[in-house]
């Protein structure tokens, strides 16, 4: 008995082993042009947040904009952006993924180049010529990110086939979040030799690296090398090869009726399935709205003193967790990862209603990311993959709008709740975050439950489309 159970035992770890190393095997063997593509978006992650990480500061302290004012431009950034994804996320399917990320890029240079600039050829204060000089940078970040985000996933779709999908987006998803945490490691030190600028000019220049290795590592060559393959390995045969042809080469009056046919707001599951997230989407916003004044005034000591360090540990949590979680996941069913994946993201917010300690936070913040990183890419997978053909990018930006919802809608409430519960200049014993964590849980648990309630209705077309 013993033998045997030994041998159970080993063959078990094997079997866990073999389903956690083989994704990564079979995504290392993928082409260069995806390759690429994942090193183009870990460097535009590291400079779109070094940037965004300083923006409110250097609108203050370069171009004299009060708290409120510096505060507003970071929010016309972050909405824009979601917003210009709804209107460009198309792009990628008219004009292809190598063009759409070097018009995104070379319009997010322009845009950086404008930004880091404008404190020295224009005057300072609001509306200024300083101010507008800095808008119109931020325009171009705007419209270069809404392109951008939207073809990278359209083109994990293109460059994956159904055996390396689902590890494709979950490497996306981490390295997003890798480049948001090296600007932590990068920034400081520059921001202390050349000040802020001197980080703006250094992501620029990165932007600059971003455009090379588009253009010279996904190249023409290797995308129809990439592509070529992808069909053989999928087994695509010579009429749907021809059928995707004959999308492709469309009229603009046809393809305009097309979308109109195909577009996703018609489609009702699709518009429940994206907008029932937002509940637990709050708790991303609160990373940023919530927690960082949290962990300085509900806590003393080392947690008070380095709140930073807890406020930012999501991002290399996601990026260690992600693709382990999608390896030892990727061949369960999208829908009931979803579900799973929100409600373990939801559920360790009531964990903070045992009160602020340095163990319930640290619980929180390790559940919770574990909880993201199961539903977050097969998310973004399922909304790539139910696109019908030539239309992956406008569905990929409209999966994101109730993101942006979501970022204003916590914000509308956040402050009310800090106020009430963990008011500033106020003695600990006298807050009462565990009802803030209490009420906030039950707004995310909303997700997971309605998910689970409708699965009925959701299944009966899921998998169909999962397949299509």
């Amino acid at each position: 008995m013993t033998e045997n159970s030994g041998q159970q035992s080993n063959g078990f770890f094997k079997n866990i082993f073999k389903e956690l190393t083989q994704p990564f095997i079979d995504l290392a063997h993928t082409s260069r042009a995806l390759f690429g593509l994942n090193l183009s978006y870990v460097i535009e992650g590291m400079t779109y947040f070094g940037v965004v990480g300083l923006l409110a500061i250097f609108f203050n302290q370069y171009v004299e904009l009060d708290d409120i004012d510096a505060g507003r431009m970071v929010g016309v950034l972050t909405a824009g952006i979601t917003i210009a994804m709804l209107f460009l996320g198309a792009t990628v399917d008219w004009i292809g993924l190598r063009k759409s990320l070097l018009i995104a890029l070379s319009l997010m240079l322009v845009g950086r180049i404008l930004l880091t600039i404008s404190p020295e050829v224009g005057l300072p204060g609001l509306w200024n010529s300083s101010h507008s000089i800095a808008m119109l940078g931020i325009l171009g970040i705007i419209l270069g990110y809404g392109i951008y985000q939207p073809a990278a996933y359209a083109g994990v779709k293109k460059l994956t086939t159904p055996k390396t999908a689902a590890m494709g987006y979950a490497m996306l998803y981490a390295l997003m979040n890798l480049g948001g945490f090296l600007p932590g490691l990068i920034s400081p030190p520059i921001r202390k030799a050349f000040e802020i600028t001197g980080v703006f000019w250094f992501m620029t220049i990165f932007t600059v690296v971003g455009i090379a290795i588009v253009y010279f590592v996904i190249t023409k060559k290797a995308m129809n090398e990439a592509v070529a393959k992808i069909k053989e390995e999928a087994g695509v045969t010579a009429e749907e090869a021809e059928e995707e042809d004959e999308l492709s080469s469309m009229t603009t009056k046809e393809k305009l009726y097309y979308y109109y046919k195909n577009f996703p707001l018609r489609d009702l599951r699709f518009l429940f399935f994206i907008f029932i997230l937002i509940p637990v989407q709050t708790l991303f916003a609160h990373n940023w709205l919530t927690l960082p004044l949290y962990t300085s005034r509900a806590f003393d000591g080392f947690v008070q003193d380095n709140f930073e360090f807890f406020v930012n540990l999501n991002p290399i949590l996601i990026f260690i967790l992600t693709p382990m979680v999608t390896a030892l996941t990727s061949k369960k069913n999208t829908y009931h990862m979803m579900i799973v994946g929100t409600f373990v993201m939801a559920f360790p917010t009531f964990i903070l209603t045992l009160g602020p300690s340095i163990e319930t936070l640290m619980a929180y913040l390790i559940i919770m990311t574990l909880g993201e990183a199961m539903w977050q890419p097969r998310f973004l997978q399922w909304v790539a993959e139910i696109a019908p053909k030539n239309m992956t990018g406008i569905y990929m930006g409209i999966g994101q709008f109730p993101w942006f919802l979501t970022k204003i809608v916590t914000s509308l409430y956040s402050g009310w709740f800090l106020m009430k519960y963990v008011p500033a200049d106020t003695p600990q014993a006298m807050m009462n975050s565990e009802m803030m964590w209490l009420i906030y849980g039950g707004i995310a648990i909303i997700s997971p439950a309605a998910l689970w309630l409708a699965k009925g209705w959701m299944m009966k077309g899921f998998k169909s489309k999962n397949e299509a």
